[in-house]
């Protein structure tokens, strides 16, 4: 057997493992996934009149068209902190260190949780998305091409947080200070163009949610769905999540290269 058909089916593998851990254990998927659901109906049934007067909208409709990118890349960095808590969890347990010992390719472990944290991320997406369609999001005449990048930037965007998300976990002691260090996943959506425009933040403030990485992200995927001006957002959002991963990627494979008496 060759070296990439070795590597294929010990990921596939390790994959298969990560996934039936989810299944089995649902519930902290499903209090991760609570989070962004509970912000959309939060948002458009209880402030969505006024928010809505507050970005020029007529109605209710309007704030949830504008609100719904951003809750779809919130659950995303809210779905990804699951991963950073599976990561942390193998380490401290010993398994990772029981996986090295065993003759399977090296990095089969660590793409098993990737890509079973990409699936579920996208599995969290439909899920939202479907619920965001029930209470009224429509999207404004967007082409075949066009849900297609949006699909594009979705997957891309997953794939960047998990590579952090994963590197959380395996640089945290146990699995409670990987949820606590993926925090900011879901807080930065919270000060980005998620619910408000940026342009209509403080002077000191703006800049915060201007130079982080989901505020294009979120101005791409809106004007994608929704046919608003992209600008410069589309190359940025690009740029972070190429820069992200890459990062993500070297941390992660620079804790899991180390002694494991380090750990």
């Amino acid at each position: 057997m060759s070296a990439l058909s070795l590597a294929v089916r010990d990921s596939n593998t390790m994959l298969r493992r990560n996934l039936l851990h989810a299944r089995r254990y649902p519930s902290l998927t499903l209090n991760l996934l609570l989070t962004p659901i509970m912000l959309l109906l939060l948002f458009v049934y209880i402030f969505g009149d006024a928010m809505s007067a507050g970005i020029g909208g007529t109605n209710r409709s309007d704030y949830i068209a504008y609100i719904v990118p951003g809750i779809l890349l919130m659950t995303i960095g809210s779905t990804v902190i699951g991963a950073a808590v599976s990561v942390s969890t193998d380490m401290s347990e010993g398994i990772i260190a029981r996986f090295r010992t065993m003759a399977i390719h090296r990095g089969s472990v660590i793409v098993g949780h990737v890509v079973g944290s990409v699936l579920q991320v996208l599995a969290s997406l439909v899920l939202v998305g479907a619920v965001a369609v029930a209470i009224g999001f429509r999207s404004s005449g967007a082409t075949a091409l066009e849900w297609l990048a949006a699909f594009g930037l979705l997957a891309l965007f997953a794939l960047a947080l998990t590579w952090i998300a994963v590197g959380m976990g395996m640089a945290s002691p146990n699995a409670e200070a990987a949820g606590n260090m993926a925090m900011p996943l879901i807080l930065l959506p919270l000060i980005s163009s998620a619910f408000i425009p940026a342009a209509t933040m403080p002077g000191w403030f703006r800049p915060i949610a201007e130079y982080q990485p989901f505020t294009p992200a979120i101005e791409t995927l809106r004007g994608l769905l929704l046919g608003t001006e992209i600008g410069h957002n589309g190359w940025l959002a690009i740029a972070w999540c190429l820069a992200l991963t890459v990062l993500g990627y070297l941390w992660t494979k620079s804790l899991y290269a180390r002694d494991p008496a380090a750990h």
